[in-house]
């Protein structure tokens, strides 16, 4: 089964802006209208869609992210792509640049844009993973400017059209014999731009500030865990959504205790002669000390499960286990009489049959 990253030829910790931009190259490359009867391509289109379909919504992502493509099953990856029409309603301004249609005449009002989505990451003790945690982090990020409410202009100024353009928001030139149109290098194609810019941001609609956000996060988080909060993002311009900021969480090691999956491992230290006559020990665990019966005869190596003490599962907080390991130690700096009744042990040991 192939990996979504790998078909769009992008990094996991790829922008949308990163893996929007790979799948229009990639879909323009493979498109069946420019491979006629090219069955690989025609696959490997399909690919590509698939692919952008899962790696484009966040939700989807996250999914696929932590589970893979189990984390997909029951998922109808065919919703909200229409084939031949999304391909050239995402690539309108690609053909129009390179055929030569467009000319059409912007609307001075920009258009609204979407916030950026910010990262952030928090490590977590091992406790904390076990028990969840409700806490702040500061975050920096931009925020819409309060004297300008965002336009980027000074309040009761206009955007005026842009005199380069002439308000098309396109500038146009000969080749040959087809008509190329570019986007405006002066108004970057909103047709409009600012003559008084806000003297508070400089024209930009936001400014740059650290907010405390607050977090919940459930037990049973893992490394690479990551934690959505919708709207927590950079601001939208001009009316659009806000981003979202994505938490990241890193487990610190612990210094008794080595965790697989649910599971959690400790490692007991016994005597020999406590393993082979039997012994009660104490073991701690996430909830403090317990005891456990080391049955006589016990050999290194040994494990011990202690049902319900490991670490919540994220989806149903059923916990894991933990097991405990036996090792057992070699005395060293015997005194005279230890050492006498070790030897008499070995004698009887070895006049004993087999």
């Amino acid at each position: 089964m192939f990996d979504y990253y790998e078909i769009l030829g992008v990094p996991r910790q790829a922008s949308q802006e990163e893996i929007k931009s790979a799948y229009r190259r990639l879909a323009l490359k493979y498109h069946p209208d420019r491979n006629p009867g090219n069955k690989n391509a025609e696959e490997q289109f399909k690919r590509i869609s698939e692919a952008y379909q899962v790696l484009s919504d966040a939700e989807r992502r996250q999914l696929y992210d932590l589970y893979g493509h189990a984390g997909l099953n029951g998922l109808d990856l065919g919703a909200g792509f229409s084939g031949f029409d999304d391909i050239f309603g995402s690539f309108g301004d690609i053909f129009e640049e390179f055929f030569g249609f467009g000319g059409r005449r912007h609307s001075q009002a920009p258009q609204a844009q979407p916030g950026a989505d910010l990262r952030y990451q928090i490590t977590l003790t091992l406790e904390q993973v076990v028990k969840g945690l409700e806490t702040e982090i500061e975050v920096e990020r931009r925020e819409v400017c309060d004297h300008c409410q965002g336009q980027g202009m000074e309040p009761g100024s206009q955007r005026q059209a842009c005199p380069q353009c002439g308000g098309r928001g396109q500038v146009s030139q000969s080749r040959g014999i087809l008509r190329v149109f570019t986007t405006c290098p002066r108004c970057r194609g909103t047709g409009s731009y600012i003559s008084s810019p806000c003297r508070a941001c400089g024209g930009g609609g936001t400014v740059r500030k650290r907010d405390r956000v607050q977090v919940r996060i459930p037990p049973g988080m893992d490394n690479g865990t990551r934690l959505r909060l919708r709207g927590e993002g950079e601001p939208g311009r001009f009316g659009g959504p806000a981003g979202d900021l994505y938490v990241e969480v890193r487990v610190a090691p612990h210094h008794l205790f080595k965790r697989q999956g649910k599971d959690l491992y400790y490692q007991a230290e016994l005597s020999f002669v406590a393993a082979a006559l039997g012994a009660e020990i104490e073991v701690p665990t996430m909830n403090g000390q317990t005891t456990l019966t080391i049955p006589p005869g016990t050999q290194s190596g040994a494990t011990f499960r202690l049902r319900g003490e490991g670490v919540p599962d994220l989806r149903n907080h059923k916990r894991g286990d933990l097991v405990v390991q036996v090792s057992l130690l070699t005395p060293t700096n015997l005194t005279p009489h230890q050492e006498e009744l070790l030897r008499e042990f070995l004698n009887l040991e070895k006049a004993s049959p087999q």
